[in-house]
């Protein structure tokens, strides 16, 4: 018989038990709450709950504006990490817990300091909203407040990786006549694209479920800077509690769509690079 391994922590059936009951009352219970309350709605009614225009509206510039921050924190998350990683430089330590600045500060704090930053008046919305760039209350405001929310799920989850990365490999490549983009493309890229697109996952999800930033950077204006979030409250506070219901289920379900594709894409690179 083969040597059992010690283990720390309790027995399987125990500790799987805590984490099953853990799961489902943490996660599973209330999104099958939702999905019961979603079933009072005949398929008619909770298509049209659902669909609103207002509504389309909402779910394109949630999704649309999180996938395009998401692709930002792809981008200048991997430089960003990449930089703090392979450079020592002046002040790099202050940097480095500045990226985590996002988890610790209130959503809504973030989101009245980036109003005012872009507004008209603002330091930079001075500058920027002569040359037609404006920050506040446009969807550009909404894209910018969820690329900051997002950014550290990018950085943090690529730094692991970059650290643990052989520079030796690097090396030999270049001694054997690669240019720096055969080398990156060659050699770095295939070991740190699942990671980035896990980044990018997460910096998707978050942004999806924002909603204490966006309140105060976009104006929340129908049909133009209107979240599916903040859709949600406004049905509450009329007391549609079935509409809130129909649009939350849509955004859920979009949601795992979404990142079902997302990890799909990660094991489809794992494997077309192994």
């Amino acid at each position: 018989m083969g040597r059992r391994r010690f283990n720390a922590l309790p027995g399987f059936g125990l500790t799987m038990g805590y984490t099953l009951v853990y799961l489902s009352v943490i996660v599973l219970v209330p999104i099958a709450a939702l999905f019961l309350k979603a079933s009072e709605l005949s398929w008619r009614e909770f298509w049209r709950l659902a669909t609103t225009e207002r509504a389309l509206a909402a779910y394109g510039l949630t999704f649309g504006a999180s996938f395009l921050a998401g692709l930002i924190n792809a981008v200048f998350g991997t430089l960003l990490a990449w930089v703090l990683v392979r450079y020592e430089f002046p002040g790099r330590k202050l940097i480095d817990a500045l990226v985590d600045f996002p988890f610790a500060l209130p959503t809504a704090v973030a989101g009245l300091t980036l109003a005012s930053l872009f507004a008209e008046q603002g330091w930079l919305g001075r500058y920027l909203v002569p040359l037609g760039i404006e920050g506040s209350y446009t969807r550009l405001g909404v894209i910018i407040a969820l690329t900051f929310v997002g950014l550290p799920f990018a950085v943090r989850t690529l730094q692991p990786v970059l650290e643990g990365l052989e520079r030796e490999v690097e090396e030999a490549a270049a001694t054997l006549g690669a240019g720096r983009w055969r080398t990156f493309y060659r050699v770095i890229a295939p070991g740190l694209c699942p990671t980035i697109l896990t980044g990018f996952a997460l910096a998707f999800a978050r942004a999806v479920g924002e909603y204490g930033s966006i309140v105060f950077v976009s104006g929340n204006l129908p049909f133009r800077t209107e979240i599916a979030p903040y859709l949600i409250v406004i049905r509450l506070e009329e007391y549609d509690y079935l509409g809130a219901t129909a649009i939350a289920a849509v955004l859920l379900v979009l949601s795992f769509v979404t990142l079902a594709v997302v990890n799909w894409l990660e094991v489809w690179s794992n494997r077309f690079h192994h």
